[in-house]
C-alpha cells in the first residue's frame, strides 16, 4: 500500500488537508446522490433520508453556498406507483417509470427544502444538450441564473427521452459535467458506500483509500458494481471523479450518511485530487458523455496528424466508414490495430464518405463543388481518448 492511499506521508497529508479546505470553503458546491440511498428496496422514496439530505444542504446553504443536487431516483420511484417490482427490460416501461418518478422525487424535494424557505427548480439534460453548442450554452445560462436567484437547481437526466438504453441512478459522469458547466469549486459524490477501498470493503483487510492523486495510486485496486436499484458502482464514481479532477474540479467521495462530514471538509471517504487542467466543457461531454455512432478507420498518417499534431481529420487519411451517422452526430476514429484514439463530431453523413476516402479536399471541390473543400471533422470538434482501467478520459485536441 503506497503512503497516498493512507495519507501516511507528510506530503500527501498536506495535499488531502489542504484539498478538503477547499470543498469546506467552497462557494459553488455540486452534490450528487445516488438511487439507493434514496428509496425503499420496493422503489419508493425514503422521506426520511431526503429530508437528511437536505437538512445537510439546507445547513450549508445558509453559510451563501451555491448548491446545485444531482438527483438519481426516478425511474427507482416510479417502480412502486406503477406496481413494479424489479427494474423494466423495455426501454418504453423504462421511460414511463422515469416519467411518474421524476415528478415523485421533485415533489419531496420541494416539500423538503421548502422546511428551510428554499426553492427548488428542475433540469433535465440529455448528452446532446452539451455536446451541440446552443444547447450547452443555454443550460449553463440557466443554470447560472437558477444560482443567482437563489434556487437549489435539481439535475437529473432527462430519461423520458433518452434514445439509448437508461441505467438507473447512473448520474455520476452526469455530476461531473455540470460541476465542470458551471465552474464548480468542489464535487461531493454520495452513495451507500462509504469510501474507495483496496479491495471488497466486505472482507477482513480491506482498508479505505482517503486520497487519490492520480491513476497510478488505483493501480491494483478492484471497482466493483451496484446493487439493484442503482447502476453507478465504484467504476462509474471513479470515472466521474477523472472528469471532475481533469477539469480542476476536487471530488470527495462516501456514503450519503458521511454527506454533513464531508461538505465540512471533514476526512471521510476518498478525496480525489484536481490536476488543474480546464478543457472546454462542450469537448468534456463528447468524451465522457457520447457514445460514437459509428466509426471512421484512419491510416497511420491520419492517426498521427490528428493525435500527435493536432490536426483536423481530411478524407485522404480514412480507409473505411462503418455505421449510420449524420452530419453532427459524435463518431469514433480507430488506429490501422483497431484501436479507438479519438471522437469527433463529423461534418458528412455516413453515405455521403465513401466517395471521398482517399481523395484530397482541392479534388473533391473540383469534382463535387466547393461545398466539399472540407474536413471531415475539424480539429475543435475532436477529443483524444486515452485508455484507462474500465473507463476513459480525454484530452482537448
Amino acid at each position: 500500500m503506497s503512503g497516498s492511499r493512507q495519507g501516511s506521508g507528510r506530503k500527501g497529508v498536506n495535499v488531502e488537508n489542504a484539498g478538503r479546505e477547499r470543498v469546506a470553503a467552497a462557494a459553488r458546491l455540486v452534490v450528487k446522490i445516488g438511487s439507493s440511498s434514496l428509496t425503499t428496496p420496493e422503489g419508493t422514496i425514503n422521506v426520511d433520508r431526503v429530508d437528511a439530505l437536505v437538512d445537510v444542504l439546507a445547513a450549508r446553504a445558509r453559510t451563501g453556498t451555491q448548491l446545485v443536487l444531482v438527483s438519481s431516483g426516478a425511474i427507482a420511484a416510479g417502480l412502486g406507483p406503477l406496481g413494479l417490482g424489479a427494474r423494466p427490460r423495455d426501454l418504453a416501461t423504462q421511460q414511463a417509470a422515469a416519467s411518474v418518478g421524476q415528478g415523485v422525487l421533485v415533489a419531496r424535494y420541494t416539500s423538503s427544502f421548502a422546511r428551510y424557505g428554499l426553492r427548488v427548480g428542475q433540469v433535465l439534460l440529455t448528452a446532446d444538450d452539451m455536446m451541440r453548442r446552443s444547447h450547452h450554452r443555454n443550460a449553463q445560462r440557466t443554470l447560472a441564473r437558477l444560482l443567482e436567484l437563489g434556487i437549489v437547481p435539481v439535475v437529473n437526466e432527462n430519461d423520458t427521452v433518452a434514445t439509448d438504453e437508461i441505467r438507473f441512478g447512473d448520474n455520476d459522469r452526469l455530476a461531473a459535467l455540470v460541476a465542470h458547466l458551471i465552474h464548480a469549486d468542489a464535487l461531493v459524490l454520495l452513495s451507500d458506500v462509504d469510501a474507495l477501498y483496496d479491495g471488497d470493503p466486505r472482507q477482513p483487510g480491506a482498508r479505505r483509500i482517503p486520497l487519490v492523486r492520480g491513476p497510478e495510486d488505483l493501480e491494483g485496486v478492484e471497482l466493483g458494481r451496484s446493487g439493484r436499484v442503482g447502476t453507478g458502482g465504484m467504476i462509474t464514481k471513479v470515472e466521474a471523479a477523472r472528469i471532475a479532477t481533469g477539469a480542476g474540479v476536487p471530488v470527495v467521495l462516501t456514503a450519503a450518511a458521511h454527506a454533513a462530514q464531508a461538505v465540512a471538509g471533514a476526512d471521510v471517504g476518498t478525496f480525489f485530487q484536481p490536476d488543474g487542467r480546464h478543457p472546454g466543457t462542450r469537448l468534456l461531454w463528447l468524451a465522457h458523455a457520447t457514445t460514437g455512432r459509428g466509426r471512421l478507420h484512419l491510416d497511420a498518417g491520419a492517426v498521427e496528424a490528428v493525435v500527435s499534431r493536432r490536426k483536423s481529420l481530411l478524407p485522404a487519411g480514412v480507409t473505411l466508414v462503418e455505421g449510420d451517422f449524420t452530419a453532427g452526430d459524435p463518431v469514433d476514429l480507430y488506429s490501422p490495430h483497431g484501436t479507438p484514439v479519438a471522437r469527433g463530431l463529423v461534418n458528412f453523413d455516413a453515405a455521403e464518405i465513401p466517395e471521398l476516402l482517399g481523395r484530397s479536399t482541392r479534388e473533391l471541390a473540383a469534382s463535387l463543388g466547393p461545398e466539399y473543400e472540407r474536413e471531415l471533422i475539424h480539429r475543435d470538434d475532436i477529443v483524444i481518448l486515452d485508455p484507462i482501467t474500465e473507463s476513459r478520459s480525454a484530452r482537448h485536441v
